[in-house]
């Protein structure tokens, strides 16, 4: 089942929340290991069930982004209102949420695990068109090297959400110099949804000046499942030790 996960956290480490996002068309089970391995170690988490998301692809094709990001916005204000510093951290879609939640608001840094801000299917940038054509494409999830796992994410991919995705991305990407904390980008080297435009138009755009990238040898695009997963998990909370004064 696709829930949220909260923890309210504990120890010296209590005070410094975490922010954690899903991606399209996936849901929480895709983060809830991370989630689960950053609150035992402390961290306060908050990780939201995105709207449309959890339910069904007809569902998440009415689904305009702005609730999305409206939801990934809620969580981390929730953390802000009780923690000394948070930090946002998301996978595929869940990157870019993240990071225009970055760009708005004074978090203490970001890591995210292949962030989507471009497309790899060409037949992308003309969803607007396509949508009142064509309903749904067949699924992107379950991107996974590793045998027999699944991210639970829809069977169907709605056109309509597509072009909702497009319109996240173009204005992530407009708000790129506006991210100034500290920034840990995890990148497959074997990603078949996120192309590495991706990570070059994150680069290229970003305003910080401390800009980490992670190479990930035994993964495809959803990592945080993955043979890379355990790596994904020590680092960004040693990232987030280490940043959690940089306010």
């Amino acid at each position: 089942m696709a829930q949220s996960f909260r923890s309210p956290g504990h120890g010296e480490l209590g005070d410094i929340g975490v922010a954690v996002c899903h991606g399209f068309t996936g849901s929480p089970i895709s983060m809830q290991a991370w989630s689960e391995s950053l609150a035992d170690a402390g961290f306060a988490v908050n990780m939201p069930l995105l709207a449309g998301h959890g339910s069904t692809w007809q569902e998440l094709a009415r689904t305009p982004w702005e609730h999305w990001y409206r939801d990934f916005e809620a969580a981390y204000l929730e953390l802000a209102a009780r923690c000394e510093t948070v930090f946002v951290a998301g996978l595929s879609m869940g990157g870019a949420l993240a990071l225009r939640v970055a760009a708005l608001h004074p978090v203490a840094g970001v890591a995210v695990v292949n962030p989507g801000l471009t497309f790899d299917d060409k037949r992308a940038k003309y969803s607007k068109i396509l949508r009142h054509v064509v309903k749904s494409v067949p699924a992107i999830g379950n991107d996974i090297l590793l045998p027999g796992v699944s991210e639970g994410a829809y069977a169907r991919t709605p056109v309509a959400a597509v072009y909702q995705l497009s319109q996240l991305f173009d204005d992530t990407i407009s708000l790129l110099p506006r991210v100034t904390a500290p920034t840990l980008v995890f990148r497959s080297t074997t990603d078949h949804v996120v192309p590495d435009s991706s990570l070059e138009v994150l680069k290229a755009g970003i305003g910080s000046n401390d800009v980490q990238v992670v190479s990930l040898e035994n993964s495809y695009h959803v990592a945080t499942m993955d043979n890379d997963a355990p790596l994904i998990f020590s680092q960004s909370a040693d990232f987030f030790r280490r940043n959690h004064h940089a306010l």
